[in-house]
């Protein structure tokens, strides 16, 4: 294989299907090194609550954007393309595979597609005036200045309600209309990983068994006893905002269990919309009865991408 040839392979789907080792194993069995497409992994101690690749697989495989914020950082989409495009364009400089891996559809797209993207720096104060308001009316002002935008951010998600308003007062302009693309400039392959909704639902729910197990409340309560907050950003993701109820008396640690699977079920059909399989783009691979390492190293054989 030849430097010349610049080589992304991206791995997407759902949560709980797989996509960190398989992309892990890929590299090891191809080379190259994995860039994290997932925000959330972005935060340092945070692991339990995220699944985030063990110390023992990130030491076989090289990662990029993984811990390089503490938790009361903040990860926009525009600084993460520029930490993106910096980790890859070091990787395909040395001649090596892109691994790209996340089920954040926003992110992976963004750096597939070549979004071009509002470098507006977090604005604490208006993001505190924007709270006040609440969803309902965050949702009401945003299909008002950005209904585009609107009809792609799920309600539930005020956090990204309150980017998009964030990007229209600073710029005037609707987030959507920064949505502008250009030709990403490398050779790519797009693999996804399918479960039925039933077997995703079960892998999710032994996870999160798992992640209670593994001590998640114990690193919810580490964090708080370094000072961060309840209320940060970071920690109003899925499962450290449940509990953190639970810490707080608000829920009991099983109630705190069932939430989490309940919005991590939700997450996942989230995630199905931003990836869906009729998508001709995406090689897609059933994983509810197979091992999909060889599928997925066929695909990228008969793709070309390791031709020299």
């Amino acid at each position: 294989m030849t430097s010349g040839i610049r080589r992304l392979v991206t791995i997407v789907g759902a949560t709980a299907t797989g996509k960190s080792d398989l992309a892990a194993r890929l590299a090891e069995r191809f080379g190259g090194e994995i860039v994290n497409a997932d925000p959330q992994l972005a935060y340092r101690g945070m692991d339990v609550g995220t699944a985030k690749p063990s110390p023992e697989i990130r030491a076989r495989v090289p990662h990029h954007l993984i811990d390089v914020l503490d938790p009361d950082g903040t990860m926009t989409l525009g600084a993460y393309l520029d930490l993106a495009h910096e980790a890859m364009e070091d990787i395909l400089a040395r001649g090596r595979i892109v691994w790209l891996v996340g089920g954040t559809g926003q992110y992976v797209w963004s750096v597939v597609e070549g979004w071009r993207v509002p470098r507006v720096p977090p604005q604490p104060d208006l993001r505190r005036e924007l709270e006040t308001l609440g969803p309902d009316a965050l949702e009401r002002e945003l299909r008002r200045v950005d209904p585009a935008s609107a009809e792609r951010i799920d309600a539930r998600n005020v956090r990204r309600i309150i980017r998009a308003l964030e990007v229209y007062r600073v710029t005037g302009r609707p987030l959507s209309e920064w949505a502008t693309k250009r030709p990403p400039g490398f050779t790519s392959l797009i693999i996804g990983l399918w479960l039925d909704r039933d077997e995703l639902y079960r892998r999710i729910d032994t996870r999160v068994d798992a992640m209670i197990n593994s001590g998640l409340e114990r690193e919810v309560r580490d964090l708080l006893a370094r000072g961060y907050s309840c209320d940060l950003p970071a920690m109003r993701s899925i499962g450290y905002k449940e509990m953190c109820a639970a810490i707080e008396g608000r829920l009991t640690l099983a109630e705190a269990a069932e939430r989490i699977k309940t919005e991590t079920h939700r997450l996942s059909r989230h995630q199905r919309n931003w990836f869906r399989r009729a998508d001709p783009r995406i090689t897609w691979i059933d994983v509810t009865a197979r091992d999909p390492l060889d599928e997925a190293g066929s695909a990228i054989e008969r793709s070309g991408l390791l031709a020299s």
